[in-house]
């Protein structure tokens, strides 16, 4: 009887360990049919690539609008096209990355471009004017430099062709940057890190570290900083429902008031000088006594005029205006209208006007922080003086 019982036992042992095996075979089994299934399943699709062209359309204001203003390119590398004599590199693009981020070129070793320009909010510095060595204030409200390569000119008062000539001026003015061509090259010579990129950058030059290479490997970096694939871009290559009802609107009331004849193009801006008051005179206190290009020219009818600036990423780079003390996107719209329009705009219009200008804002540069190389016992040291 004894041995009877033990072998029930034995056998119901060994039914047990059998379907244990059979219940992990399962799950092993069931995963493997769940990899085949998804083998076997059709890939899910990407998203469709934004094709960089203007497609053909019905739409009236699509095409009343593009005969006023172009869309970005999506491959930023196309702000290549606009420079000249500065060929563009790989080796001068990253060169140019890491010399807008040092702060080193600046006499304290505080200030880098990107203090005045920050690439995380705007290009521009959130202030009425910048605030540069030993705390000094500049005259003027610092412009954004995104899209810059696309403008005519820089600065407000247009002195500096391009963005070679305008990375030189920071670097010296003495409310800025407060260095020298001198003293920029002689920081750079005394890091062993930077004289064999500028090498990499300047192949065949005998002496590649100069005040003019520096500003040619910024330039390229800067010519990289565009906002591409806005709403607004989106429109203009034809996609109507970019745009909701109340941007069609402010789009339609900014050209028929002709804000478009100062603001248009690639870049919502133009070529020319306006007196900040062309059909009647603002605050005086918003001119701030600022001449603006007639401190360049000294040409009769310059007094009090700027250059138009670009009105893309409008949103991001308050305050407004070369004197800076208007934060309100909406106050500056209606200043705008009485002094460069002389009309008057509903609250309706303007809010409309607003809301247009904001879908101007597009994807903001993707930029790495560089790791700038270590300075050596050679390194001129900072100095807070001021001259």
């Amino acid at each position: 009887m004894k041995k009877v019982y033990l072998l029930a036992l034995v056998m119901i042992f060994a039914a047990v360990i059998a379907g244990c095996k059979k219940g992990e075979e399962a799950p092993a089994a069931s995963a493997a049919n769940a990899t085949q299934a998804v083998a076997a399943a059709p890939a899910a699709s990407e998203p469709a690539a934004v094709v960089d062209e203007l497609k053909p359309t019905q739409d009236e204001l699509i095409r009343e609008a593009r005969n006023n203003f172009e869309p970005l390119p999506l491959n930023v590398e196309e702000g290549y096209k606009q420079l000249k004599n500065n060929t563009p590199t790989t080796e001068k693009l990253e060169l140019g990355k890491m010399l807008y981020f040092e702060p080193r070129l600046s006499k304290s070793q505080l200030i880098s471009c990107n203090t005045c320009h920050n690439l995380s909010f705007g290009g521009d510095d959130y202030q009425q004017t910048s605030i540069g060595h030993g705390w000094q204030r500049g005259p003027r409200n610092a412009p954004t430099v995104l899209n810059s390569v696309y403008n005519t000119a820089q600065f407000w008062d247009g002195r500096a062709g391009d963005l070679k000539d305008q990375a030189k001026g920071p670097l010296q003015a003495s409310v800025e940057m407060a260095a020298t061509p001198a003293y920029v090259v002689e920081v750079l010579k005394s890091i062993p890190v930077y004289v064999e990129l500028f090498k990499a950058a300047f192949p065949g030059e005998a002496d590649p570290v100069t005040f003019d290479n520096v500003a040619n490997a910024i330039e390229v970096f800067e010519a990289t900083l565009l906002t591409p694939n806005s709403k607004f871009d989106q429109f203009l290559r034809g996609d109507s429902n970019a745009l909701n009802e109340t941007e069609k609107a402010g789009l339609k009331v900014y050209m028929e008031k002709g804000c478009n004849s100062c603001h248009a193009g690639i870049n919502l801006t133009s070529d020319g000088y306006y007196p900040f008051g062309l059909k009647e005179t603002p605050e005086e206190k918003l001119l701030a006594g600022d001449k603006g290009r007639f401190g360049i020219s000294q040409a009769e009818g310059d007094e009090f005029a700027f250059k138009a600036p670009t009105l893309r990423n409008i949103e991001y780079t308050a305050p407004y205006f070369h004197s800076g003390l208007v934060w309100d996107l909406r106050q500056a719209v209606a200043i705008m209208s009485s002094s460069q329009l002389g009309i008057e705009l509903t609250d309706t219009e303007i809010d409309q006007i607003v809301a247009f200008l904001k879908t101007t804002t597009g994807e903001m540069p993707k930029v790495e922080y560089p790791v700038l190389p270590a300075s050596t016992i050679n390194t001129p040291k900072p100095t807070f003086t001021i001259d």
